[in-house]
């Protein structure tokens, strides 16, 4: 038994630290593909356990049709060229189009499709189940992992996951945000039959606490590299992997909390400015609009803060 998730489990491929697709984006609102193919380059060179596209900081929810099926594409055929492991986001609020890109991804044969359920009006429980249903036939033999943020218009605890998840067995993990000691006491007595995926930054307690398979990371965001090196601390010593958390958290809560608590950006704006402090890749900080970004004249100060509580995740891009 891994810590970061079983092996020979359905889900077995997708664990552990996976770094997430940002969108380049020009000053016309247009992606720019080249640098795009440059970040998905680095990702592979950064030898991170996979990559996935189209969460949130992908911003899946600000692209045409076209263009997401430009953007994976490009990054299946970058990632099975260099046998790197891939996620597709197929995320979309509107039900008709979000099953139309699963489709559409499970025809690249990634390792996984992510979906979020239809967030125009909350679903009940029997019609989360039938939306995924219709998202596991669309996708056929591909595993679903189901993304449940914290601003979904509803947010499932794990006793409810399970009695959704448990009616469709295609969909083999959950993306969401956790909790205190009741909050893992919950799950480890309900959702011990799916893979779990925390917050980048609390991966440490979600290994400690016997529940996390990995993460769509925000640290990853951060540093690829540096986040996959904690990761792989999580194994070999634990408590030092909880230290770097500890710090970790402390520089998530002092110097990037702000922007969204303080300012109102977006969580997509907060993982932008991480990979500007990084510095790791040609991205910016620049999200479609109308959404706001953070201006990049922040990430220096941000760059010595960062390198001051984790010099471990900051030690190489």
């Amino acid at each position: 038994m891994n810590k970061l998730g079983r092996r020979d489990a359905p889900w077995g491929k997708v664990r552990g630290n996976w770094a997430t697709l940002l969108l380049p984006i020009d000053s016309d609102d247009s992606i720019d593909f080249v640098r795009l193919g440059t970040e998905i380059d680095v990702l592979i060179a950064a030898q991170v356990d996979g990559i996935y596209s189209n969460g949130t900081a992908g911003e899946f929810h600000n692209q045409t049709e076209a263009e997401f099926d430009a953007i994976q594409q490009l990054l299946a055929q970058s990632c099975r060229a260099a046998g790197m492991p891939f996620v597709i986001g197929a995320c979309q609020p509107d039900p008709r189009l979000a099953l139309d890109r699963v489709r559409r991804a499970a025809a690249l044969a990634p390792d996984g499709i992510q979906v979020i359920l239809p967030d125009w009006w909350p679903l009940s429980n029997a019609e989360a189940v039938d939306f995924l249903v219709m998202a596991a036939e669309a996708a056929g033999a591909i595993p679903l992992i189901l993304y449940n943020p914290p601003h979904a218009k509803r947010v499932l605890g794990p006793a409810e996951l399970a009695a959704i998840l448990e009616q469709v067995p295609q969909v083999v993990g959950v993306k969401l945000g956790d909790g205190d000691a009741d909050w893992y006491a919950e799950a480890r007595q309900h959702l011990a039959d799916w893979a779990v995926y925390v917050p980048g930054h609390h991966l440490a307690t979600g290994v400690r606490e016997g529940v996390a398979a990995g993460a769509f990371s925000n640290v990853a965001c951060l540093s690829p590299s540096g986040a996959q090196r904690w990761t792989e601390l999580m194994l070999t010593d634990p408590e030092a992997a909880r230290d770097i958390e500890r710090r970790l958290c402390s520089f998530m809560d002092d110097h990037i909390v702000p922007f969204r608590r303080d300012h109102g950006y977006s969580n997509a704006a907060l993982d932008k400015l991480l990979a500007a402090v990084g510095n790791w890749a040609p991205v910016g900080t620049r999200l479609r609009r109308p959404y706001r970004w953070i201006d990049e004249g922040w990430t220096e100060q941000l760059r010595q803060a960062a390198r001051s509580l984790v010099p471990e995740i900051m030690g190489a891009p």
